[in-house]
């Protein structure tokens, strides 16, 4: 019988947080997006107080005022890394890991003759005890099964952070699932959620027992192996090897409005510099690149101004030197002066496997060859001596732009400098 284990950080971001600044633990915390925008992360305390994901922090004022709700800029180098660590310790615990987010990873448990609840439970103190994290385990003979099964076991409390779904009867099974409505199931949003209960669907029992074949043809075959995955045939198998993106999408907001074109330059510099190391980071070349930049719609008082254009290159490359150029190129051309611009992003296109393009005709393919051992070094120095240590000039010295975290933690695991220091 299939067996898999889903394991998901509980409240990743601020559980990150908290490992560093045990001051924070108990206490109602947000963690907002980009810019101090929307809370992106919230603590239990802060859900309690009804705190909801995506809400604008300007909205929760009085709340948090009443409260005392803390509220952190977003410290993604930090939440990276701490993720590393865990999907490195959970790696352990089986041959076979698909890495499915930042703070979740299935495991594949076939074989093991042993009790799967105490077995999570080992999971779960190991994770605590070497990096501080909090986690919850789901277990169940289909992946979709396995992560319902770790909803379970972070909102019932008697299951103490661990619920294998595998252990339980049919029955015991089917009245469980008729308390839980159908959009928690793995792939069941909004709009499907809606549709489902238009057919009468309303739990994840009732979805359970649909006809498979029908659904299939309401909706996609999809969910009909949803379906099939909630009786306990298993339709999704674990992919080892992440597939490689289809396209690599960096923007921000700005932190103060842009007027001047050489700073929209250092900015789409800056985020070409940082889409052409994911590039090159699963092996991939890109054949085109689209730049963007756009004002305040929200800002009626102000002029009005959107555009985009997208650079097609002579030969795909993951030379960070050439995509620059040619986004720059773009740039230049979508630019109107007179407007304040709050937000510029890059997108690199027609992606394709390194040794898989199609080389052009007349000219020197040998150029990204040469410049390969370049962005390797660079690449590698920032791995080891921080993001930024060595930098295009033209994403400038002095940035005013850059967005806005007024309430940012240390990189404490990744910048020697915001290394935690013990005053004890």
């Amino acid at each position: 019988m299939n067996s898999f284990a889903l394991i998901d950080g509980n409240n990743f971001y601020v559980s990150c947080e908290r490992v560093f600044n045990p001051r924070l633990i108990d206490k109602p915390v947000v963690v907002l997006s980009n810019n101090d925008g929307c809370a992106v992360a919230r603590s239990q305390e802060a859900k309690a107080l009804g705190v909801k994901m995506a809400v604008p922090w300007f909205q929760m004022q009085a709340l948090a005022k009443q409260h005392n709700i803390i509220a952190l800029s977003s410290n993604y180098a930090l939440y990276a890394d701490m993720s590393n660590r865990m999907m490195a310790i959970l790696s352990q615990y089986s041959s076979h890991q698909e890495i499915y987010s930042i703070d979740e990873c299935f495991l594949n448990l076939n074989g093991l003759h042993t009790d799967l609840t105490a077995y999570g439970q080992t999971i779960r103190q190991q994770v605590k005890q070497w990096i501080g994290l909090p986690v919850c385990v789901g277990i169940g003979p289909t992946k979709t099964l396995a992560k319902l099964a770790n909803y379970i076991a972070k909102k019932q409390s008697q299951w103490q952070g661990v619920c294998d779904l595998g252990r339980l009867s049919e029955a015991a099974l089917n009245n469980l699932l008729a308390q839980i409505e159908v959009g928690e199931v793995w792939g069941v949003g909004r709009r499907i959620q809606e549709k489902l209960a238009d057919l009468g669907i309303n739990t994840v029992l009732a979805l359970k027992q649909a006809d498979a074949t029908f659904i299939g043809r309401y909706f996609s075959v999809i969910m009909q192996r949803t379906v099939m995955e909630l009786r306990g045939i298993s339709s999704l198998q674990l992919e080892s090897i992440i597939p490689a993106r289809q396209q690599i999408i960096c923007s921000r907001s700005f932190g103060t409005p842009v007027t001047q074109l050489i700073e929209l330059e250092q900015a789409i510099t800056s985020y070409i510099t940082r889409a052409a190391e994911k590039l090159r980071s699963q092996s991939s070349l890109s054949g085109a690149i689209h730049v963007y930049i756009r004002t305040n719609p929200h800002q009626k008082k102000d002029a009005q101004y959107s555009q985009g254009m997208t650079v097609t290159l002579m030969e795909a490359s993951c030379d960070t030197l050439k995509l620059v150029q040619a986004g720059l190129w773009g740039l230049k051309r979508i630019y109107q002066p007179g407007y304040r611009y709050v937000k510029a992003g890059v997108v690199l296109m027609d992606l394709v496997p390194v040794g898989m393009h199609q080389a052009a005709l007349f000219m020197d393919n040998t150029v990204d060859e040469n410049t390969a051992p370049l962005m390797q070094t660079v690449d590698l120095i920032n791995r080891r001596m921080g993001k930024d240590t060595v930098f295009l000039a033209s994403s400038g010295i002095e940035r005013k732009w850059p967005m806005k975290r007024g309430n940012k933690s240390p990189c404490y695991t990744t910048q020697w400098n915001e290394l935690a220091v013990s005053h004890c």
